[in-house]
C-alpha cells in the first residue's frame, strides 16, 4: 500500500471489524467483568493506534494479521478468564498437564507479535545494521515488554487484592512469572526463525510500492 493513499489497508479494515465484533460478543456476559476489561485493555489501546498511524506508517500484512490473532487470544481470554478457556482444558487433557495452559498461548504471542513489530520498525527506520544485532535488539524488546507486563500484573495484584486472581491466572504456580517471560522469549525466537524471510519479502514489496 502507498503510504500517501487515503484508503486504509484492507487487512486493517477486515481485522478491525472482526475484533470489534468479538469484543461486543465477549463483553456481553463475560465470566468476570473486571478481568475482561483488564485483558482487553491492550486491544483498546492498539486498535486506535493502528488507525491513527495507518496512512503515514502502514504495516505489512503479516504484522497486521499477527496483531489481530493476538487480539483474538486476548479477547477469548478475557471472556472466559485464562484459567477457564475451553481450548486450554482440551490442551491440558491432550498433553496431560496439571493446569489450563491457555495463558501460555497468550504469552507466546506476547513475544511473537512484538518481535515482528520491533523488527519492522528497526528495519524500516534503518536503525540497525547486521542480522545478528537486529535479532539481539528484537529479543531485548520482547523481554522488556514481557517484563513490563509482569510489572503491570503485579500492580494489579496490589491494587485489586484477591480480585486480581482471575487476571493473573497463576493457578497456584509459584513460577508463573518466569514461565510467562520464557514463553514470550520462545515466541520472539520463533518469529525470527519462522517468518523473517516472509517478513523481508513483504517489507521489500512495501518499499517498492512506496517508491
Amino acid at each position: 500500500m502507498d503510504a500517501s493513499s487515503n484508503q486504509p489497508p484492507r487487512m486493517l479494515l477486515a481485522g478491525s471489524l472482526v475484533v470489534v465484533l468479538l469484543l461486543a460478543v465477549s463483553g456481553f456476559r463475560p465470566f468476570d467483568r473486571t478481568t475482561w476489561l483488564l485483558e482487553i485493555f491492550p486491544v483498546l489501546i492498539i486498535l486506535p493506534l493502528l488507525w491513527a498511524t495507518c496512512r503515514r506508517f502502514p504495516l505489512t500484512p503479516l504484522l497486521y494479521g499477527c496483531i489481530f490473532i493476538h487480539a483474538l487470544v486476548l479477547v477469548v481470554g478475557g471472556a472466559y478468564s485464562y484459567a477457564r478457556v475451553p481450548l486450554g482444558f482440551f490442551l491440558a487433557d491432550l498433553l496431560d498437564l496439571s493446569r489450563n495452559p491457555y495463558d501460555k498461548i497468550g504469552h507466546f504471542f506476547q513475544g511473537f507479535v512484538p518481535a515482528l513489530a520491533a523488527r519492522e520498525i528497526l528495519l524500516r527506520g534503518r536503525h540497525v545494521r547486521g542480522k545478528r544485532m537486529l535479532a539481539f535488539l528484537v529479543i531485548c524488546v520482547v523481554l522488556a515488554i514481557s517484563a513490563a507486563y509482569e510489572l503491570i500484573e503485579w500492580a494489579a495484584a496490589l491494587a485489586l487484592g484477591q480480585g486480581a486472581d482471575e487476571f493473573l491466572g497463576t493457578q497456584g504456580d509459584p513460577w508463573d512469572t518466569q514461565s510467562d517471560m520464557f514463553l514470550a522469549l520462545i515466541g520472539g525466537v520463533t518469529a525470527l526463525l519462522l517468518v523473517s524471510r516472509l517478513h523481508d519479502r513483504q517489507l521489500a514489496q512495501m518499499v517498492n510500492s512506496e517508491g
